[in-house]
């Protein structure tokens, strides 16, 4: 072991420090901070000293940020609302993909369509939503026309109601009662034989009768309609349509009363040839006469409606 290895204290010789010159062996260090030889222990390894620096302010560190070398400690960090919001957009993002990939996923036909495939498809979803729409608007519109054309058929319904109530009227086959005369035909068989109480009942209807009927004096009645006949009986009284009526005779006539009147009382009229054969005719207003005798209807054989 040389010399300079026994100064040291160790078997070896030291490597020198980067930047710290080192002098010969037995020198003392040139560096006037060194330590002095006398001062080191015979067995300890001199230390190197670091170079002094000079007293630079160290930057202010950073909140929550650790020291160079040092493990940073956990901080935790409150989320602002514009980070939550970040967040539920890019988990509704997510959701939404995730959405659209099973979509897809589960609709392989589609997925395997060629793009022009797609378009023929949509373009025939589009025109069967316009046929689709043009059948609703045709059938709000057949609503529409059902809706008047109901309203039409109300009013033709209540209008043939009306017009056959109208015609059963004068056909004999309904009741009726309203505003007229109650005609008395009273004397010997000459003074109201048929063909006066015919004439009365020509004069009646001419002057706008509506419906009449002719009673006898046992109560027995007969509907006059267009079609009734009157004819003198055999031993006294009149037939009308087959029945046998006996005086004295009541016509009970719907209609205006004083025009009714008026048609009777004309010179040379009804009243007049009655009262010149020796009989009496008694006309009386009412405002409800009643006509309630039915005549049965007529079966038609050979009219037929004009269609």
């Amino acid at each position: 072991m040389s010399e300079e290895h026994r100064e040291t204290g160790t078997g070896w010789p030291q490597p020198a420090e980067p930047g710290r010159p080192s002098g010969p062996a037995g020198e003392p260090d040139p560096r006037p901070d060194a330590p002095d030889p006398d001062e080191l222990s015979p067995l300890a390894p001199v230390e190197p000293t670091a170079p002094e620096q000079e007293d630079v302010p160290e930057p202010a560190e950073e909140p929550g940020a650790s020291a160079a070398g040092a493990k940073p400690a956990p901080v935790s960090r409150r989320l602002t609302s514009a980070g939550a919001m970040i967040a539920v957009l890019l988990a509704l993002l997510g959701f939404t993909l995730v959405v659209q990939l099973k979509t897809t996923s589960t609709d392989p036909t589609l997925a395997a369509t060629r793009e022009e495939d797609l378009v023929r498809i949509s373009s025939d979803l589009d025109s069967r939503e316009r046929r689709l729409r043009q059948d609703i608007e045709a059938l709000e519109e057949s609503q529409r026309q059902l809706r008047s054309g109901e309203q039409g058929r109300q009013a033709a319904l209540e209008e043939a109601t009306r017009r056959a109530d109208e015609l059963g009227i004068l056909a004999g086959t309904l009741p009726a009662v309203g505003p007229g005369l109650s005609v008395r035909f009273e004397g010997p068989d000459k003074a109201v034989e048929a063909e006066r109480i015919l004439d009365a009942v020509q004069e009646l209807r001419g002057a706008g009768a509506e419906a009449m009927q002719v009673a006898g004096a046992d109560g027995t009645a007969v509907r006059i309609i267009a079609s009734t006949y009157f004819v003198d009986a055999p031993g006294g009284g009149l037939m009308v349509d087959g029945r046998r009526l006996t005086g004295p005779y009541v016509i009970s006539v719907i209609g205006d009363p004083a025009t009714l009147r008026t048609a009777l009382n004309i010179p040379g009229g009804v009243v007049a040839s009655v009262e010149e054969a020796g009989g009496n005719v008694t006309p009386v207003d009412s405002e409800a006469v009643e006509v309630s005798q039915l005549h049965a209807p007529i079966k038609l054989e050979h009219a037929r409606p004009v269609s």
